[in-house]
């Protein structure tokens, strides 16, 4: 047993070896100026990642926005407000949303999510909300606002369940001792619940990011694939995992393929980072809250 867990811990660490050997062209000729230039240039040998941690970030920001507020509702609603005979087929529900595979949610966001976007959210945005710079240009349906609506979906059942766990912990005595108090359930939703598991729900919320910082298949049917620095929503963009999945196998040069890698490095180096954060605090909310059911 004491073998196979340290396999594990093995891999992990041939893999981190493996990234950092093949990438090693890119870090010599490139250095830390790698992910802080925006020109990839395959022909004259000139590579900067800078425009694809930036769609990184941006569709992962844009899933947040709209994953955070709506798993957090569910789970509240599942948790506190649903009735019993609802709760398993909600839960089993939320369960198979996350087991659908990226590829599926790629296709439904192509032939679905972008007409609707095309025709009527992205008109509407232009209208109303176009003289932000956000949401200018032409409506492809196509592009980074897409990207991230459907990591928002892929991202929802991860911090929906987890949340849900985190909020079982806090003690049935705290939300009765609230409602002793005087207060309305929503109040005690608000003090007594959501309070209490606030840690182990930011955790929740880090490991939905790390979720959609990695997430590749479905990003790369809808984001547009353009390796530029955008303002507006509706423009196509890149991010780092579409980058590797479209260009490692047609890498014509070794310095072109150690630039991939040297991405897929600092991706898999953040991702680890984030899930291991969120690992702890959703750990610490979880033993602090039988410590609170005794205080």
């Amino acid at each position: 047993m004491l073998v196979g867990a340290l396999s594990l811990v093995g891999a992990l660490g041939l893999i981190i070896f493996e990234l950092i050997y093949n990438c090693r062209l890119s870090l010599a000729k490139f250095g830390w100026r790698f992910f802080i230039t925006n020109s990839w240039d395959p022909v004259a040998g000139e590579f900067g990642a800078w425009a694809f941690v930036y769609g990184t970030l941006l569709s992962s920001l844009i899933a947040l926005v709209i994953a955070v507020p709506l798993g957090i509702a569910v789970a509240v609603f599942i948790n506190e407000l649903c009735p019993r005979s609802l709760r398993k087929p909600l839960s089993f529900a939320i369960e198979l949303l996350a087991a659908i595979p990226s590829v599926i949610f790629g296709l439904w966001a192509i032939f679905v999510l972008a007409p609707v976007l095309r025709s009527y959210l992205e008109p509407f945005l232009a209208n109303y909300f176009g003289w932000t710079g956000l949401f200018s240009g032409p409506a492809y349906g196509i592009g980074v606002l897409a990207a991230g609506m459907i990591l928002a979906i892929m991202v929802v059942p991860i911090i929906c369940s987890i949340s849900r766990e985190v909020m079982l912990t806090v003690p049935q005595q705290q939300r009765e001792g609230v409602l002793a108090l005087g207060a309305t359930q929503w109040e005690m939703i608000r003090i007594g619940v959501l309070r209490n598991a606030r840690a182990g729900i930011l955790g929740a919320i880090i490991l939905g990011l790390g979720r959609a910082l990695g997430e590749t298949m479905a990003v790369t049917m809808v984001i547009g694939n353009s390796p530029d620095v955008v303002k507006s929503l509706f423009s196509p963009g890149y991010t780092m995992a579409s980058v590797i999945a479209n260009e490692l196998n047609e890498a014509m040069t070794s310095l072109h393929r150690s630039a991939l890698i040297e991405i897929g490095l600092a991706l898999f180096i953040v991702t680890l980072a984030v899930n291991a954060f969120a690992r702890l605090l959703v750990s610490a909310a979880k033993r602090r809250m039988p410590a609170r059911a005794h205080a």
